[in-house]
């Protein structure tokens, strides 16, 4: 049986299933070398969210792992010295890997690994990274352009998530051959199953208005006073805006609201970080999900708003955009930062059996986006 080292940096809802997935499947086995250090585990503020967050389902259960000793002098994810593990590489070579799995090569140990093993066993890769938004000069493309060519020179193939995310990898020198399809994914199955947790009732919405929902964090680049805006142009009074989340705007987002005429604020929303258990109640008690950012590599809110049987409205600037949203069959794409153009997508929820009717359509589409997918791939790859 071939070993497999995975590098990551901390424990993720969205990774730990795959890990235990392959665990379970015994065709490969794994190892996962979280290098922030067991540090990560004592240091919950996420400042994202502006808040600390324990996250409320399982992320170390059912898989083989180890925290390997982070020695910066900044620890974290937030700059390329953050990750500094020097034992790293002994303790990959010391359990006896056939190959490595690394996530993310921007930190100096996840770069130092892509070199160290490069030629001498096979280096994966796993990215979600797209080339949206890049504004840059000819020179200052040219030069990055050289840079992260030279960066993946070191790794033999990658596991991309989508269509950018595969036109990113391509653009950086990997060849169709170097690429394998692995999707974004969520846990499906939880967000499918009927939850009780009715939002609604908490924030005090009517049952048969229309109700678009945005959760996540509440940061500059989510875009949402351009969600706000365009919301304040709805002139159906059964129209409700639910916010849930927190972040360094938080305080700026409720002050726009608290500026705007009563007649539409009231009809405005603001609640608190939902944790995963309850997220699946949230989802079923809307009807709309809309994800409005400036600048989002994927967009995984917009799986589970799918999997919980959501249409959705997906901003341009979003990596899932093209791959998870059927214009006018499960929802709609909307230019980033232009309320203009994101109320006239919102107009076409005029009733909610036709966001119900869409919203099935998101629940077949993502059945296949799913951990399966990604734990396949890995196994026929590896």
């Amino acid at each position: 049986m071939k070993k497999l080292a995975i590098i990551t940096t901390h424990p993720i809802q969205y990774n730990a299933p795959v890990f235990k997935m392959l665990h379970e499947r015994g065709v490969i086995k794994t190892k996962v070398f979280y290098t922030w250090g067991e540090a990560v585990l004592e240091n919950k503020f996420d400042p994202g969210f502006n808040k600390e967050i324990q996250w409320d389902v399982p992320l170390l259960d059912g898989y083989d792992y180890q925290f390997v000793k982070n020695h910066s002098s900044d620890p974290g994810s937030h700059h390329f010295f953050g990750i500094k593990n020097s034992t790293l590489i002994n303790d990959i070579e010391n359990w006896g890997a056939d190959a490595v799995l690394i996530f993310g090569w921007n930190f100096i140990s996840h770069y130092k690994c892509m070199r160290y093993f490069k030629n001498k066993i096979p280096v994966y890769f796993r990215g979600d990274s797209t080339n949206l938004q890049r504004s840059y000069s000819f020179f200052k493309k040219y030069i990055r352009s050289l840079f992260l060519k030279y960066i993946y020179k070191h790794i033999d193939k990658a596991f991309y998530v989508g269509h950018h995310n595969k036109v990113y990898f391509q653009s950086v020198g990997l060849k169709d051959n170097q690429l394998v399809y692995a999707p974004h994914a969520i846990d499906n199955v939880r967000f499918m199953e009927t939850n009780s947790m009715n939002f609604r009732i908490v924030y005090n919405i009517p049952s048969d208005s229309i109700l678009f929902l945005y959760a996540g964090k509440f940061e500059k680049v989510k875009s949402l006073h351009t969600l706000i805006g365009a919301f304040s142009e709805i002139k159906n009074d059964s129209a409700y805006l639910l916010l849930i989340g927190n972040g360094p705007e938080e305080n700026n987002l409720k002050n726009f609201i608290n500026d705007l005429p009563s007649v539409i604020k009231n009809r405005i929303r603001v609640g608190d970080f939902v944790n995963q258990k309850e997220m699946p109640g949230l989802y079923q008690s809307a009807d709309v999900f809309i994800l409005p950012s400036n600048s989002e590599t994927w967009g995984l809110s917009v799986n589970e708003a799918m999997a919980s049987g959501m249409s959705v409205i997906v901003s341009d600037a979003c990596g899932c955009a093209v791959d998870l949203v059927e214009v006018g069959v499960n929802g709609y794409i909307f230019k980033h930062s232009d309320p203009q153009s994101l109320l006239e997508k919102m107009k076409y929820f005029s009733e909610k059996k036709i966001a119900k009717s869409m919203g099935l359509l998101s629940y077949d589409k993502i059945k296949t986006w799913n951990f399966e997918s990604i734990v396949n791939a890995l196994e026929t790859t590896i």
